[in-house]
């Protein structure tokens, strides 16, 4: 795959590399030439340094043989503007712009562009490490408005009925695992103490598994 970056900070330096590891051809355009000093030694892709609005620059970038560009500078006004570009002029296939202040997000969703709001999903993420540790995510989807949970099955809720837990239809169970075996689950399925679930759920359907959680420690 031929994947453009647009911005060599923390996060274009560090996913260029990731990409380039995995075989992928990656070019980076940044506008200061120190920049590229954020990738790692071991990076072979291609460097150009230059304005990303520049149609030069994206020529040289191999923007029209493109499978995917990442638009990751800290200026979202620029982010979306070459997103648009390569989308409505260069028809990019594979499109994806960083939001970096969660206010200007509106405006990639707008332009109905692949947003990843950094600040965002690192705040929900941070939250829920500092005091809902009884429920981990695992996968997150979007910009976290549907995430994969897992929990462990306290003593109180041994011998219940999942559907009894998960009673919310913003949440739905995807696995229980038991004794190192897995199995999809529904809601009839008996629970016993220490199986892991995973469930799928939005912020408001977490927010009621945990209040049942805590329901059952009280009870």
């Amino acid at each position: 795959m031929k994947v453009i970056v647009v911005g060599c900070g923390r996060v274009g330096s560090e996913l260029a590399y990731r990409l380039f590891e995995k075989g992928h051809k990656v070019s980076v355009i940044d506008t200061e030439l120190g920049a590229f000093e954020n990738l790692d030694s071991r990076f072979r892709g291609r460097t150009i340094e230059g304005e990303a609005l520049n149609q030069d620059v994206l020529n040289r970038a191999g923007i029209d043989q493109a499978d995917g560009i990442a638009v990751v500078t800290s200026s979202d006004t620029l982010n979306a503007v070459v997103a648009q570009i390569a989308r409505s002029v260069y028809q990019v296939p594979n499109v994806v712009v960083r939001n970096y202040d969660p206010n200007w997000r509106k405006l990639h969703e707008e332009f109905g562009l692949q947003v990843v709001s950094t600040s965002s999903w690192g705040a929900g993420r941070i939250e829920e490490l500092l005091y809902h540790q009884e429920l981990r995510t695992v996968f997150s989807a979007g910009n976290g408005e549907v995430e994969v949970y897992e929990f462990s099955v306290p003593q109180t809720w041994h011998g219940h009925k999942l559907g009894e837990l998960i009673n919310s239809e913003e949440c739905t169970p995807v696995a229980i695992t038991r004794s190192g075996k897995a199995v999809l689950p529904d809601c009839d399925s008996i629970v016993e103490t220490g199986d892991a679930v995973l469930v799928s759920a939005t912020f408001d359907g977490i927010r009621k598994l945990r209040e049942m959680l805590h329901a059952g420690q009280e009870a």
